[in-house]
């Protein structure tokens, strides 16, 4: 990220990852447990800082990856595993309701987006297959936003300015979602805290110990701590 040099490069990209999982974790939380209220509205805002940073690392990951083959059949193994405690955290009452495809799911198909950008040439058939993609995302978490923002940091890699903008559109795209839905526009603030920590504190290098262990530790928290809060849920039934 030499282009893209922050201004205080205090964070690395694993322990940028911790944050993300702990944010997405009060999102949940909030959503799951918390009725409508101030205490609610900040735990679920902080956590719009998670999706965003998790589209930049996999526009980054997809760069630097030695497989992608590899990267790819993780994500649809681990969305596969995370589905049932997906359902089971966000249902309502005593049975499992199908609530959509999971986040995972979702990267997925941003992954796929990266796929065809690489190797499709522009033109029609490109445009129609990311066209495509990014509306197979309405069936998911994050649907919609999670590709544009995906694409946004392809396009931006490599350039402070784009960068800058990139994230910019993301949290306007978030705030006009937000109207259209019941979601709200301040989630919004959570994506520019998301651009000023990639921007101004990611020093661009991974953790120096415990690679393998924040690795296997991100794909096994989403669906762990899905399924622990869905048996919470049950329990206070």
């Amino acid at each position: 990220m030499d282009e893209q040099a922050a201004r205080w490069p205090v964070l690395n990209r694993d322990q940028i990852k911790y944050i993300a999982m702990f944010t997405m974790l009060l999102n949940h939380i909030a959503n799951i447990f918390l009725a409508p209220g101030l205490l609610y509205e900040v735990m679920v805002d902080i956590g719009y800082f998670t999706a965003p940073v998790m589209c930049w690392f996999l526009v980054e990951g997809y760069g630097y990856t030695r497989s992608k083959k590899k990267y790819a059949l993780r994500l649809a193994g681990f969305a596969l595993l995370s589905q049932l405690p997906f359902s089971l955290a966000f249902s309502q009452g005593t049975g499992i309701q199908f609530q959509g495809l999971n986040m995972l799911f979702t990267l997925l198909i941003c992954f796929g987006l990266l796929e065809v950008r690489e190797h499709l040439a522009p033109g029609l058939r490109r445009k129609t297959a990311l066209t495509g993609l990014v509306l197979l995302s309405c069936i998911c978490d994050w649907a919609l936003l999670a590709p544009c923002y995906t694409l946004l940091f392809a396009w931006a890699r490599g350039s402070r300015r784009r960068t800058i903008q990139a994230f910019g559109w993301a949290a306007v795209l978030f705030a006009v979602m937000g109207l259209l839905s019941q979601t709200g526009p301040w989630g919004a603030l959570g994506v520019v805290l998301a651009g000023f920590v990639i921007l101004c504190l990611y020093n661009g290098r991974r953790a120096e110990k415990g690679r393998r262990f924040a690795q296997w530790f991100f794909y096994l928290f989403y669906p762990v701590h899905l399924l622990v809060l869905g048996l919470i849920r049950l329990a206070l039934l």
